[in-house]
């Protein structure tokens, strides 16, 4: 009997599924043993061949080359990856091995990793699928025994593949027509345009806000505070008439209603929402926070498959319950951990519903314990809010006893409302207790009841704007974007309701980095606006590429795709219809972009003017000439704090010159600020120094312009 071939994504997953078997002889690339040969890509191996390597005209980009639709699509081996590639297709070319196990992760994108790998290699030997949410040992040996036939995911594969093909045809054509048109550095695609439009209409909203005051009357009775029914009057004189006329008015109780009701417990994280509490609690964002869980689940192995969409758990899961509780529940939860155990988990839970899970469940502890010490500030944060929304999910709900008291006074109507705790349920977990406080004073209030007004009083607001977007807000927006969409047919609207919205949880937060590197958003304190480049880039922008109606009609037509109800040429030969459309738009629009941030420097590459661009974190000075690709960063906002003032300080200058600066007006040379930490015992390491100062290098690197139009950069 010969081997199986197990295909990992990465080196450090293929590693852990290697060890889970026994295949424990470590070789270049590979791992081997007890009948396995584990292997793995870097990621993607394997990605759609660039528009000159269809024909070498493409190099220069030209408007009447456009549309570049080709015949047959290409795939090409990443140059960076190719060593691995090679690794690949000669263990899968090997006479030794009979059959190969997909084992990338589980999910659109891990299926594609794994086919265009296969498919490039022109292997054809059974395959099995390994479809796993966690990364324990046990969870694979688990998933060894019920390994399934990868013909159950070729419409998955077909699916994945329609949108990367989808995306290049329409993102590489409506980015080079506009680029050309311009001559700038301008790019689109079906996400990242509609979410700068979703920024950019919170903006008009903000701009075109007026305050106005407003005014809300109360009255104090017996010692209760009672409000005004009928919500905020915008007449002063009107609210100070109601109030003068309430002063000596009595009070009386119409109705007095006492409820018994409760408040369901949370259900589990997905990725958005915990993205959405980590940067409102811990400012990461999303980037960082999914960087981090890829962490917890492929090395530490702490929690579940990260890039999930559910809340809910499967049936099948609720065995293992207790060996997660035990595994995660420490310190102020262990008490609450052991009393869940103990009660069992035989009554219905919320979270528990097959129905509403689709690829993967939601993101819970797994059943291995955190070695003491091993995480990081961090990546402890993460998994201590997964642990908490975890336990409390499991918890009973939240009951209290509400009295709630309608009265009048004055020809006016009032009410009230106060609650007192029955069981505490949930909310005993740390991190999930209510604000309400418990008022025992309303029990003295009964139906028919009279007293005096003790004060009438006028209290005076201003409406306020809408908040910018923050990154974890904008995740919400992209989550739920038929707010933001203007006009659009009912089936449309509806289309997008029914939808994940702008992007997936796997992508949204590459969408938004992508937003903050190609300079069209820029935060300004925790919000996020448009630039001006990117104010004019909407200008310029096809109609329906801006609308989020575009993004939900494809994903709605992919999932019909991964159910078998859509043929992929079908849809695949409609989005070449779409790139010609956006082509011919493009070329017949009117519209001009004028570069407003223009330095008095020039580059040193080509020597024309440089732009002066704020990235997410940084100021740096770009070359206009989309072909020169020249960038240097000019300051980066660090996480150091000023002695003076405690703010964080921008890095400046250059080699030995560079120093921190301080709004304030502190300065501070690098090697200075070191040295003071130093002496304090809270100096960063050399290595420490050496990655900062590494990144920012990196952020500098000269922009090559065909590989920033890689597909997988700019259209996700």
């Amino acid at each position: 009997m010969g081997n199986i071939l197990v295909l990992a994504e990465k080196p450090s997953v293929g590693k852990d599924i290697a060890k889970a078997l026994g295949a424990t002889s470590s070789k270049e690339g590979y791992m081997e043993g007890k009948g396995y040969v584990v292997t793995w890509g870097m990621g993607h191996l394997v990605t759609l061949a660039d528009p000159e390597d269809y024909d070498k005209k493409y190099q220069t980009w030209r408007m009447e080359d456009l549309p570049i639709l080709p015949e047959r699509m290409k795939l090409t081996v990443i140059g960076q990856s190719a060593r691995q590639y090679k690794t690949v297709k000669f263990l899968m070319d090997r006479k030794d091995v009979d059959s190969i196990v997909i084992a990338t992760d589980a999910g659109r994108e891990g299926e594609l990793v794994a086919r265009w790998i296969i498919k490039v290699a022109g292997v054809r030997k059974p395959m099995k699928r390994l479809w796993i949410s966690s990364a324990t040992e046990k969870a694979v040996r688990e998933g060894f025994t019920k390994l399934r036939d990868s013909r159950e995911y070729d419409n998955l594969y077909r699916s994945a593949e329609a949108r990367s093909h989808a995306d290049w045809i329409v993102g590489i054509n409506a980015t080079r027509a506009l680029t050309v048109k311009h001559n700038a550095q301008l790019s689109l695609g079906r996400v990242q345009t509609p979410t700068l439009a979703i920024i950019r209409k919170r903006e008009e909203e903000i701009n075109s806000f007026r305050s106005v005051d407003f005014y809300e009357v109360g009255i104090e009775a017996k010692g209760a505070s009672f409000a005004m029914e009928g919500g905020r009057i915008f007449d002063r004189e009107k609210a100070e008439a109601i109030r003068e006329k309430l002063v000596r008015a009595t009070l009386k109780v119409d109705d007095v209603t006492v409820s018994e009701k409760k408040s369901e417990p949370p259900l589990p994280y997905d990725l958005t929402e915990l993205q959405r509490d980590c940067n409102s609690l811990y400012g990461f964002s999303p980037k960082e926070t999914l960087n981090l869980m890829q962490t917890l689940y492929e090395r530490h192995k702490v929690l579940t498959y990260p890039r999930t969409d559910s809340r809910y758990l499967t049936k099948d899961l609720v065995a293992t319950l207790p060996d997660r509780i035990r595994a995660s529940a420490k310190g102020q939860l262990s008490i609450i951990g052991q009393d869940l155990i103990r009660k069992g988990f035989l009554g219905k839970l919320r979270c528990v519903d097959d129905s509403k899970v689709g690829d993967h469940h939601a993101i819970i502890p797994t059943e291995d314990e955190v070695r003491t010490g091993a995480l990081t500030d961090k990546e402890k944060k993460v998994y201590d809010l997964v642990v908490s929304r975890f336990i409390a999910a499991l918890s009973a709900p939240y009951v209290y006893r509400e009295v709630s008291i309608k009265a009048s006074a004055g020809g006016e109507k009032f009410s009230i409302k106060a609650r007192t705790t029955v069981s505490l349920g949930y909310r005993a977990v740390p991190g999930h207790k209510g604000d309400e406080k418990d008022d025992l004073k309303l029990h003295e209030f009964k139906k028919g009841d009279t007293f005096p007004v003790e004060k009438a009083h006028v209290r005076t607001g201003k409406t306020t704007p809408p908040e910018p977007f923050n990154e974890g807000t904008l995740l919400t927006a992209m989550e739920n974007p038929l707010k933001y969409m203007e006009g659009g047919d009912k089936e449309q609207r509806e289309a997008l309701s029914s939808s994940s919205g702008l992007g997936t949880v796997a992508t949204r937060a590459d969408i938004i980095e992508k937003l903050f590197s190609s300079f069209v958003i820029e935060k300004r304190g925790k919000g996020i606006y448009t630039t001006s480049k990117g104010r004019q880039l909407l200008t310029l922008a096809p109609q329906d590429l801006k609308s989020p109606a575009l993004t939900a009609d494809w994903e709605h037509r992919l999932s019909l795709i991964k159910e078998g109800k859509l043929a992929q040429d079908k849809f695949i030969g409609d989005m070449e219809e779409y790139a010609r459309k956006v082509v011919r738009e493009i070329k017949a629009s009117q519209g001009t972009f004028r570069h407003d941030n223009l330095t008095g420097s020039k580059c040193p590459d080509c020597g024309k003017a440089l732009l002066e661009v704020k990235g997410k974190n940084s100021v740096m000075h770009v070359c206009q000439d989309r072909e020169c690709g020249f960038r240097k960063t000019i300051s980066t906002v660090t996480n150091a704090r000023c002695p003076e003032c405690h703010k964080k300080m921008e890095l400046i200058g250059e080699g030995d010159n560079k120093q921190f600066r301080c709004i304030c007006g502190h300065r501070e040379k690098l090697s200075a600020f070191n040295a003071r930490r130093e002496k304090e015992g809270t100096a960063m390491s050399k290595r420490d120094v050496g990655k900062f100062l590494k990144d920012m290098e990196k952020e500098s690197e000269p922009l090559n312009s065909a590989l920033a139009d890689k597909l997988k950069d700019l259209f996700k």
